[in-house]
């Protein structure tokens, strides 16, 4: 359970950073080397390879080498074990939501 909860805040913290989620969006289309991604960003190859370590340490990107290349990949298991999370959620509040409407529709 612990692991899995660390699992989940290692997750949502790296989709904190809009630029993190800007490579997410990115490498979900297509793979794409390291230096195509730090193209698309007036930050340094270094805070570019941070924000990489990071979104590769919560398993929400995968890297191989192509020569000399390194390409990243999204992987959508991990995304699917957030949207799994935040499913819970969602069925919460619909419920909520739907006893709210039936409240208000009975109010004069």
């Amino acid at each position: 359970m612990v692991d899995h909860q660390e699992r989940l805040n290692s997750i949502f913290g790296s989709l904190a950073d809009t630029t993190r989620r800007d490579i997410l969006r990115r490498v979900a289309r297509q793979e794409l080397s390291v230096g195509e991604i730090a193209s698309s960003y007036d930050i340094s190859l270094a805070a570019v390879s941070k924000h990489l370590f990071v979104l590769e340490k919560a398993r929400l990107i995968t890297k191989r080498r192509q020569g000399k290349l390194q390409l990243v990949g999204l992987s959508p298991a991990t995304l699917t074990d957030a949207s799994k999370h935040l499913e819970r959620y969602r069925d919460i509040w619909e419920s909520r939501l739907d006893r709210l409407e039936k409240y208000l529709e009975k109010q004069p």
